[in-house]
């Protein structure tokens, strides 16, 4: 119960704190370019990577950030199951290499637990409403083909090339 309280605070967070960013960027002429407002994707080296014991351990890159940018991370964190079977819009796939949306948070899922955190998710507005409505609707009972097809369905227009992400099975 608290887990899926925690994942609509930060779905209604997001749509309130971005409305102006998303809006202009779905607007934009080149709504479909890599370069989103307040998303640097020029410098694909640039990402902070960090690693943390376990997904329970959050990255240091996050502590000044805005608590609903900690929360997607740690729905990120719980999620990687489900976010490897989901592209990310924003242009990582071309920029940085990403092969789906759970590079933009995880770099590397180590077999001893640990995991190799990513700060791309914390400059990218789809980015984080992606992991976000995916864990949404992997809560709500959706399977990882129905929850793809509404990714690829809301994304396909006005945002950029997806990521090279294999669809699940």
């Amino acid at each position: 119960m608290k887990k899926s309280i925690t994942i609509f605070v930060v779905l209604a967070l997001l749509l309130l704190s971005a409305c102006g960013d998303k809006n202009s960027a779905e607007t934009s002429p080149k709504a479909n370019d890599a370069s989103h407002e307040g998303h640097d994707h020029a410098e694909a080296s640039g990402d902070i990577q960090e690693e943390t014991a376990s997904a329970d351990v959050l990255p240091t890159f996050l502590e000044g950030k805005q608590e609903n940018i900690r929360l997607v991370y740690q729905i990120a964190g719980q999620s990687t199951e489900i976010l490897e079977w989901m592209p990310c819009y924003c242009g990582c796939g071309e920029s940085a290499g990403h092969k789906s949306n759970l590079n933009c948070f995880i770099q590397e899922k180590r077999e001893d637990g640990s995991i190799v955190w990513d700060d791309h998710g914390t400059r990218c507005l789809v980015c984080l409403e992606i992991a976000v409505q995916s864990a949404q609707l992997h809560k709500e009972g959706k399977s990882l083909k129905e929850i793809r097809q509404f990714i690829d369905d809301t994304y396909k227009e006005g945002y950029a090339k997806p990521t090279p992400t294999e669809m699940p099975a």
